[in-house]
């Protein structure tokens, strides 16, 4: 755009120019007559601030820009994969097959020919002569002669049974009342007429004394049977008989004694 000479700063139409206007611009003088110094409007230090304003502004948006990762995303936006695609490379189509041709003819080989074998004198293998070859027979074994079999062994006599052991010889002691004082009845024995066979068991020492008697069986159930027991046991105990033995040696050993009470007259 063309600066005008109105010094009142308005453009006129770009339709309404007139000769003056193009007089105007062709020698640099406003319709007033004042001259423009160019010269001094370059020197004129108001313009420079602002462009040297515009130059600041610029280098604090690109600082902050770096501060707040802006410009690390714009490289990562310039840094994208590249794809790239292989074109291979287009091969001419195989030429087309040539046109069903009768195939050639086909000639028989000619025949070999014909060489006669070699005439070969083959002589006849030497007859071998007759061989005599003698084999001897060996005698045929003697018999052998078999033993007859020997009897079994007898078998061995049984053992011996144990001897069996060997009783002692036992001789029990002995009372005799026909050496010893018999018992007698006594009056009330008497006068009830008791009678009966009373069994006494006694031990005898080896000095032929009697150191223990009981009655075994009694005479009957009465008082004055009772009476005959007890003095059948006092006559036993008074007496003095033969001390028993074992084997011929005198032992203290027990027996028992029959006594019968029976009134004669």
């Amino acid at each position: 755009m063309r600066a005008s000479g109105d010094p009142s700063g308005h453009h006129g139409a770009c339709g309404a120019s007139t000769d003056k206007d193009k007089q105007e611009g062709v020698d640099g003088t406003p319709p007033g007559g004042n001259s423009v110094d160019y010269a001094e409007q370059q020197r004129n230090p108001g313009k420079h601030v602002v462009g040297f304003g515009i130059v600041i502004l610029m280098h604090l948006l690109l600082g902050w820009a770096l501060v707040s990762g802006l410009a690390r995303q714009i490289v990562a936006v310039i840094k994208a994969p590249i794809e790239t695609k292989i074109i291979e490379e287009v091969k001419p189509p195989p030429p087309p097959p040539p046109e069903n041709l009768p195939p050639p003819p086909k000639f028989a080989p000619p025949p070999p020919s014909f060489v006669p074998p070699p005439e070969i004198n083959v002589n006849p293998p030497p007859t071998p002569a007759p061989t005599i070859t003698t084999t001897q027979v060996a005698p045929p074994p003697a018999p052998v002669a078999i033993a007859p079999p020997s009897a079994p062994a007898a078998p061995p006599a049984p053992p011996a049974p144990p001897a069996p052991p060997r009783v002692p010889v036992r001789v029990e002691p002995k009372l005799d009342f026909n050496v010893c004082a018999k018992p007698e009845y006594n009056a009330a024995a008497r006068r009830a007429e008791a009678q009966g066979t009373v069994v006494v068991v006694y031990t005898m020492d080896t000095s032929g004394d009697i150191k223990e008697a009981t009655v075994e069986k009694s005479a009957g159930p009465s008082r004055e049977h009772k009476m005959l027991d007890r003095l059948t046991l006092e006559a036993v105990t008074a007496c003095k008989g033969k001390p028993g033995s074992v084997d011929g040696k005198p032992e203290k050993l027990t027996s028992r004694v029959t006594y019968v009470w029976k009134l004669t007259d």
